[in-house]
């Protein structure tokens, strides 16, 4: 079973804890059995309580557990540019010439960059500690404007939720689509945030009763396959096409349209990780005129095309559909 290992350093933040603890914790594969083993680590290992701001947590592990783990998470602590526990950081290193994967949530970039790790590779953190980041760290490209960045064996992520969408991402990752939507919809997240969207993210006043998006979100992704464009959807919502527009960039970020191509795309690679269906059959199935447009917005959106994310994510009798 692949192991899980969250480092629980003093000061550690609470969220960025239990995000990676929850997710992984609750991920379950088809058959209902548990897809990792979660376990916390720290320098002080069991026997002494790690100080995590409104509460103290006992570590199940020392530092010997990172190197046997499959993936470490490194969250966010309350100062990070307090100096690091050289054990630490000698820990991060052993484990990473290892093979393992190593993700950092929020603030917790500044533990992974201070092991040397992220020197020449692109890596995110909070928007309001990216500057800090840079100038401490000026080996690493510092980009401020992702939800997270996946360089393979080394991530790294933004604050808040946006640790979560790197969790769904590595969930995606390790056991597909179809997974990481139950983990999604358990956590009550709407359809999963690439890492490129930006972290900024305008959202209106609190809204009055009923004038939420929810429902007509609901509705496009319900109704992802059929003929839709601006003035339907717009029609569906009861608005004029530029209060559509406007609201959507309120409370979700983005326009309509984007938010049906994502829609798609997602029920897509459903359809590629578990149907044999040529492409040409799933990119009318969920709502594209032509292969070739959908082929265009698949890899706008997935990073990669149709055919190799079915190679990368479907059963090995799958691939001779693509």
């Amino acid at each position: 079973m692949h192991t899980v290992v969250v480092l629980a350093l003093d000061g550690v933040i609470a969220f960025d804890l239990a995000v990676p603890l929850e997710t992984f914790g609750r991920t379950r594969l088809p058959d209902g059995t548990s897809a990792y083993r979660v376990l916390t680590a720290a320098a002080s290992g069991p026997d002494r309580d790690v100080d995590a701001g409104a509460f103290r947590l006992r570590p199940q592990r020392g530092l010997d557990a990172l190197v046997e783990a499959d993936t470490v998470i490194v969250p966010g602590v309350a100062d990070p540019t307090a100096p690091v526990d050289p054990d630490v950081l000698a820990a991060l290193r052993q484990a990473a010439a290892a093979g393992t994967r190593i993700a950092s949530i929020c603030a917790g970039a500044f533990t992974l960059a201070a092991t040397g790790l992220l020197d020449g590779t692109r890596a995110t953190t909070h928007w309001a500690g990216a500057d800090a980041l840079a100038r401490r760290h000026p080996q690493v490209e510092v980009d401020p404007d992702v939800l997270y960045v996946d360089n393979g064996q080394l991530l790294t992520s933004a604050g808040a939720a946006a640790g979560l969408d790197l969790c769904l991402h590595l969930v995606r990752r390790d056991h597909g689509a179809a997974v990481a939507a139950e983990v999604a919809r358990l956590s009550v997240m709407p359809l999963e945030r690439a890492g490129g969207q930006a972290q900024f993210i305008t959202h209106a006043p609190p809204a009055p009763e009923g004038s939420s998006l929810a429902p007509l979100l609901a509705w496009v992704e319900e109704h992802h396959a059929d003929d839709l464009d601006l003035a339907a959807i717009a029609a569906q919502a009861r608005m004029s096409t530029r209060t559509l527009s406007r609201r959507f960039a309120e409370q979700t970020g983005t326009t309509p349209l984007a938010w049906l191509h994502r829609a798609r795309i997602h029920r897509a690679q459903h359809l590629l990780e578990t149907t044999a269906h040529p492409i040409e059959r799933i990119a009318t199935e969920v709502g594209f005129a032509s292969a070739t447009t959908f082929r265009e917005r698949f890899a706008a959106v997935v990073g990669t095309s149709p055919a190799a994310y079915r190679r990368a994510f479907s059963t090995p009798h799958q691939h001779a559909a693509s």
